[in-house]
């Protein structure tokens, strides 16, 4: 069984190589394909099978073994051979290595990336990045932004460019592997699991190796600042120095900053007293690594701003937006435009501040209730971490849920911790699998291609969790003491 797992998703892996080769989001590979134009083209049925049968080899093999693989060793060694294959290929699932690199070019050459879009910089790579981002401000932090441009100055060329953007990638899933042994261990789960879940899933492969997505570096630079808390509980030392790493992972992607709450819990100590002084000593590391990094950049907070462009494109696979674009069709058939897409998504932000603050007040109330029974119950340490982290997981669940776009790679932000915490895997795994088939292997985004009936799926599932959820509530308070 695990030798079939393994040889399976690595046939998976070497087909998506192929369909890379073959139609994969090559510099000069036309823009605005669409499914019908990729099969009409030369190669492009060969192109979609190996594309569609290697995704669904990947999927199954990684589902296969969601209970965890034979062993630690077992899940690293088979990641690793599935990430070979889609090491040196070309980059798949998105164009959104060019726009680093382009941006990347932009600061290199003294323009400010936060404030000229990477045409009217003069990139000379500007006909690779996907139009809808060629005129807007780049939207990652300044950490990032020097890498890109140091990629950029020792790349060379274009090329060059994209393979350094893929080493640094992979540098950041290194680190996440290397801190995810270390998290287990301290949330009592088997690193076998975590490891696999974490690491061997296809959206690591697809996005974050070939397609070199940054969000590989913030998940390593947040795996290791949440280690350092875990670790190292209650000392201020720690405290800063995992304070650095979380800021670090901020100013590559923003997004991050909704764990640091959680990171304060994981500390051990939960009077009020100690958290205003642990957290305390984590926000000044925080913010020590935000503030010397702009200054450093010699970009300030520009790239603040460049956060609003963000939620540019319009898919149904972000929720609040797929529940816009519905009221928005039901407008249509009474001759209104309600533009309800901004509304929704303004909606959904307020409502995201709001659960982030309750799950936050529940893992706290959570853990203080544990440090009530410690004298009565043994081998408690390690629920400490993994209350406070299941938090965190639960905090970028919302962030990606309510978020106003969605692309295949946000999964890979709440997966890790996920895997560290959660005790039924199919709620997210499902979605995981389901958001490998999105992306073609040029980057053409499927949902862009059923917006109408997506957004109606969408919301109507939306209803029924929302259905459910509150009948269980009512259920629970009819059974309550």
């Amino acid at each position: 069984m695990a030798l079939a797992v393994r040889y399976g998703g690595l046939a998976g892996a070497a087909l998506l190589a192929v369909a890379g080769y073959l139609g994969g989001a090559l510099p000069d590979s036309p823009l605005g394909a669409t499914p019908a134009s990729i099969w009409r083209a030369p190669g492009g049925p060969a192109t979609l099978i190996c594309w569609l049968a290697g995704t669904a080899l990947l999927v199954g093999a990684w589902w296969s073994l969601r209970a965890g693989a034979p062993s630690t060793r077992w899940a690293y060694v088979t990641a690793g051979l599935w990430a070979l294959p889609l090491l040196v290929a070309p980059p798949l699932g998105s164009r959104d290595v060019y726009s680093y690199a382009c941006q990347g070019w932009t600061y290199a050459h003294g323009v400010d990336p936060y404030t000229v879009g990477v045409a009217a910089a003069g990139c000379p790579w500007v006909d690779t990045v996907a139009p809808i981002w060629r005129d807007t401000p780049a939207p990652y932090g300044p950490v990032f932004v020097l890498l890109a441009a140091l990629a950029v100055s020792l790349g060379g060329g274009l090329t060059g460019t994209v393979v350094l953007l893929r080493v640094i990638a992979v540098a950041g899933l290194l680190l996440a592997a290397f801190c995810l042994p270390g998290l287990a261990r301290a949330v009592g789960v088997p690193a076998r699991r975590a490891a696999w879940l974490a690491l061997a899933g296809p959206l690591i492969g697809v996005h974050l190796v070939a397609g070199a997505h940054n969000d590989a570096v913030m998940l390593g630079l947040l795996l290791c600042g949440l280690l350092v808390v875990v670790r190292r509980p209650g000392r201020p030392s720690a405290l800063l120095f995992a304070g650095v790493l979380l800021g670090l992972a901020v100013t590559v992607k923003a997004s991050a900053v909704v764990v640091v709450p959680f990171a304060v819990l994981a500390g051990g100590r939960y009077t009020v007293r100690a958290l205003l002084r642990d957290g305390g000593w984590l926000a000044g590391g925080l913010l020590g690594a935000v503030l010397v990094t702009s200054a450093l950049s010699g970009l300030g907070f520009g790239w603040v701003g460049g956060l609003t462009h963000s939620g540019d494109s319009e898919q149904w696979t972000s929720p609040p937006t797929a529940v816009g674009l519905v009221v928005d069709y039901a407008g249509a058939l009474v001759s209104r435009d309600p533009q309800a897409v901004p509304v929704a998504r303004a909606v959904a932000f307020l409502l995201l501040a709001v659960v982030l603050v309750v799950l936050w007040w529940r893992a706290w109330q959570a853990l203080r209730g544990l440090n009530d029974v410690r004298r009565r119950v043994t081998r408690i340490e390690a629920a400490r971490p993994r209350v406070a982290l299941s938090g965190a997981a639960l905090a970028l669940v919302a962030t990606v849920v309510l978020s106003p776009v969605f692309h295949p790679w946000y999964a890979t932000w709440p997966l890790a911790l996920l895997a560290l915490t959660a005790t039924r895997t199919t709620w997210f795994l499902v979605p995981a699998a389901v958001a490998a088939f999105l992306a073609l292997p040029d980057g053409t985004n499927l949902a862009r291609f059923t917006k109408a009936p997506g957004a109606l799926a969408m919301t109507a599932l939306l209803v029924v969790v929302v259905v459910r959820r509150v009948r269980l509530g009512a259920r629970a308070a009819e059974h309550a003491p």
